[in-house]
């Protein structure tokens, strides 16, 4: 499927098709089962080399990977439980008897010396464990009723699939561009949302509430700046997610014609 709107904002990385389905894609990249690896280098390789991606429940590359996708609330399994993860997103767990033992032994057994290091002082992203929690209850948990969730190319989509959403990987003047065309054709000002998120969950399970909205909004992502510290040798430091649930994309496709789209000031700045 080729798009209107990739066209007419000049996007060079493939517009990438969020796809749940029981069938592995052939040729697909994979991460190894038990492996740590990002949901997001993983997005990147899709956007800007063609590849396809998929993931399972054995193989989403790291705890907030399987929640961002939708495989439930993997954030049970995170080392020292729900109550380890709130503790590492904020102030960290020195301090907390059983999170400085997980920490030894993870170090001892091999770990990644920087997950380590955020696991005892946190990452500093929440204030306090309490607001974590807060942050946790506010988003969808979500349990995918396929096997697998793929990232494929759009122009690679089968013309039978039909996927949850199409996400662009853009720069600030394509970004600006569709939130303009997400309002070109509805009330209101607010017909985009900008979570406070981690990368694929603005991709993923964030999107997948908007889907089943009656009018759903479109998600900006990459706001999370783990994320962005991985995908900068693939996309550049200028970068965002914007995520289009599909049947909100067909709609915005239909609009491209006699918009603004093809009228200056967009004329001059797509160039």
């Amino acid at each position: 499927m080729k798009s209107a709107i990739a066209q007419a904002i000049n996007l060079q990385p493939e517009p990438v098709a969020l796809l749940l389905t029981d069938t592995r894609p052939n040729e697909a990249i994979q991460f190894e089962p038990g492996r740590w690896g990002c949901v997001m280098s993983m997005f990147g390789a899709v956007a800007t080399n063609g590849k396809t991606a998929v993931f399972d429940r054995d193989t989403y590359g790291c705890i907030g990977g399987g929640f961002g996708l939708g495989f439930g609330n993997t954030y049970r399994n995170f080392p020292g439980g729900v109550e380890g993860f709130c503790n590492f997103l904020s102030n960290g767990n020195q301090g907390w008897p059983e999170g400085e033992k997980i920490a030894e032994g993870m170090a001892r057994g091999g770990a990644r010396q920087e997950f380590v290091e955020h696991f005892l002082h946190g990452e500093c992203y929440k204030k306090n464990p309490e607001l974590v929690e807060k942050f946790l209850d506010a988003q969808p948990v979500t349990e995918v009723p396929t096997r697998y969730v793929a990232f494929v190319p759009l122009s690679d989509l089968p013309a039978e699939e039909q996927p949850e959403s199409v996400i662009l990987l853009v720069n600030c003047d394509q970004f600006a561009a569709l939130v303009v065309l997400a309002n070109y054709d509805r009330p209101g000002l607010e017909n985009v949302s900008t979570p406070f998120v981690a990368g694929c969950q603005a991709i993923g399970i964030l999107g997948y509430r908007e889907a089943g909205y009656a009018q759903p909004r479109c998600i900006v992502g990459l706001i999370d700046l783990t994320a962005r510290k991985y995908l900068r040798s693939q996309t550049g430091h200028d970068a965002l997610t914007f995520t289009i649930p599909y049947r909100r994309f067909l709609e915005m496709e239909a609009n491209v014609s006699g918009s603004f789209l093809e009228k200056d000031p967009w004329q001059s700045l797509k160039k």
